[in-house]
């Protein structure tokens, strides 16, 4: 892809907070229409690894309640599911009215890793991209709202970011021994992309790509597109109040041995 990494300097901290903030209200306000209506929201991020998409789902759900915003992050098929058909074990993921699912990687799985990783030949990968339109328009004829970002990040902001989970304690646990497998296989990624691209972005489940090498950006410019794309209204509430506090009464503090946490900080 040829569009590349902006120029200018990144966002402040401080604005960054300011912004997502704003965000933050509007995704409840979002939550509040999807409960309040039966809206059925399907959300997919792809991009190669170390793109942000983790980075970008913890900022988009982070405010709103796991009871209608679910994160679907799939696991290696178990020997089961590898003898049913392949979108069979997400379609029992998608959303029922008055949810919101988002699938850290998802179906799209069989045309990017495991297409490169040789998990899958390439007959079967292109087969799979000429049948997902149909089963995305029978998502979208049963009421499902889809969305699907694809988050692109070039090849020295990705090495960067592997690189600083190599060294970062905090971070080792997202770098997986596939991690390493694919770094090397840049452009073969780029044809699967590309492929996947050519076959799936349709008028009504396009691709929403995201430059992501600004982290922070990203995960603005995707809320806010996702924002700007549903109809949502905010719905009244009333407005809460805290009623007084009962009295004690004959209540008395016990004289308890209590074991506290040490306050070593």
């Amino acid at each position: 892809m040829s569009k590349k990494k902006s120029k200018d300097g990144g966002l402040s901290g401080k604005k960054y907070d300011k912004e997502l903030k704003k965000l933050h209200v509007e995704l409840v306000k979002l939550q509040d229409w999807v409960k309040h209506e039966g809206v059925k929201i399907c959300i997919v991020f792809e991009g190669r690894d170390g793109a942000g998409k983790g980075g970008v789902i913890k900022a988009l759900t982070e405010r709103v309640s796991p009871r209608v915003f679910r994160v679907v992050a799939l696991p290696a098929p178990t020997e089961r599911e590898l003898s049913q058909m392949y979108i069979q074990r997400y379609v029992k993921h998608f959303p029922a009215a008055g949810e919101v699912v988002i699938f850290d990687r998802s179906w799209y799985n069989r045309a990017g890793v495991e297409r490169v990783m040789g998990f899958t030949d390439d007959e079967t990968a292109d087969r799979f991209l000429a049948q997902v339109p149909l089963v995305e328009k029978a998502m979208i004829d049963s009421g499902i709202v889809l969305f699907k970002y694809w988050l692109e990040v070039s090849p020295e902001e990705q090495t960067r970011r592997l690189e600083d989970r190599i060294s970062d304690g905090r971070k080792t646990w997202k770098l997986s021994p596939m991690d390493l497998k694919s770094y090397n296989r840049w452009y073969d990624y780029s044809r699967a992309r590309d492929k996947m691209f050519a076959a799936t972005d349709t008028d009504f489940a396009p691709w929403n790509v995201a430059v992501s090498d600004d982290k922070e950006k990203a995960r603005l410019n995707i809320i806010s597109h996702l924002l700007s794309m549903i109809p949502y209204v905010e719905i009244p509430r009333e407005e809460p109040l805290l009623p007084a506090r009962q009295e004690p009464g004959d209540y008395v503090e016990p004289d308890y041995p209590y074991r506290y946490v040490p306050e070593t900080y």
